[in-house]
């Protein structure tokens, strides 16, 4: 079923787990990860970035898909239909396209603004039923055209956010979108600690959750982390099945080249990915 995130959040914090957040960027994405957080009882968020959303024909024909989805495949656990690093006017187009939920990225923005625009579109989302993402600092690398450079979030700041109400914060502990290069300096704990001091038990956002280590992930989850966002892992090992697939020649053999046979392995391989992911936040079971 299609709902907010606040709950499966809220539920997060309390039990010391993490919700993955894996964008969507087409049907096969989209089944692989329905199916694989059926299977493990685990409450799931489906990212769409403004650009996968236009690849998709527009946020109307990515919500109508996942409901439809939801409804043909049987899907029992909570699923949260997200807006990713959105921008205000793209906020306002998921709501009106049947979202559950958005994210506004105000962080590129004085923190006077993104204040501003983070109260007014706080009261519309709640209005309508949906969760709130907001972000405070950038998170390091490109998103859909969106450079940061992975500054560290004010901590005085996130207050000032969260204290407008939103229902979960992304705030910039030294996290990276895409890649990780080898000089990467880690996730800066004392950031991460002394923006929980500040904001108590309201759900933090982790991005850029691909390439980073295990107890790395285990420690943010202890220090108030509920949601972690998995992209560039999905891509990586989607492409990486789909290479070996066809390297192989089996796009030649029979029918091999039919598009449900030739993606198959990917969405496979995307279905692995979700699974390690999900044991390793421990939402499995969790729906």
């Amino acid at each position: 079923m299609l709902v907010s995130a606040t709950e499966m959040l809220k539920k997060a914090v309390e039990g010391h787990y993490a919700v993955g957040q894996f964008n969507i960027n087409n049907l096969e994405w989209t089944k692989s990860i329905l199916a694989t957080a059926q299977e493990l009882n685990s409450p799931v968020i489906l990212g769409v970035s403004e650009g996968a959303g236009k690849y998709m024909t527009g946020f109307k024909t990515v919500a109508a898909m996942v409901e439809a989805m939801i409804e043909e495949m049987k899907i029992t656990v909570p699923v949260a239909l997200h807006l990713d690093h959105g921008s205000y006017d793209g906020c306002y187009k998921c709501i009106k396209a049947g979202f559950s939920s958005i994210m506004f990225d105000g962080s590129h923005y004085p923190i006077e603004e993104n204040v501003e625009k983070t109260r007014e579109l706080v009261k519309v989302a709640h209005a309508m039923g949906l969760s709130i993402e907001a972000e405070v600092g950038s998170i390091g690398g490109e998103e859909d055209g969106v450079v940061g450079m992975g500054e560290c979030a004010d901590p005085d700041e996130c207050k000032m956010i969260a204290d407008l109400g939103v229902d979960f914060l992304a705030a910039g502990i030294g996290n990276i979108h895409g890649k990780y290069p080898e000089n990467w300096q880690g996730l800066s704990f004392e950031t991460l600690a002394a923006v929980k001091e500040k904001i108590g038990d309201l759900p933090l956002v982790l991005h850029g959750g691909t390439g980073i280590p295990a107890d790395m992930i285990k420690k943010a989850i202890d220090l108030g982390v509920a949601k972690i966002n998995v992209n560039t892992e999905c891509q990586l090992s989607f492409a990486a099945a789909t290479r070996e697939y066809i390297e192989a020649g089996k796009d030649q053999q029979g029918k091999g080249f039919d598009p449900r046979k030739l993606l198959a392995p990917g969405a496979e391989a995307i279905k692995a990915t979700v699974k390690e992911k999900m044991e390793l936040f421990g939402s499995v079971g969790k729906a």
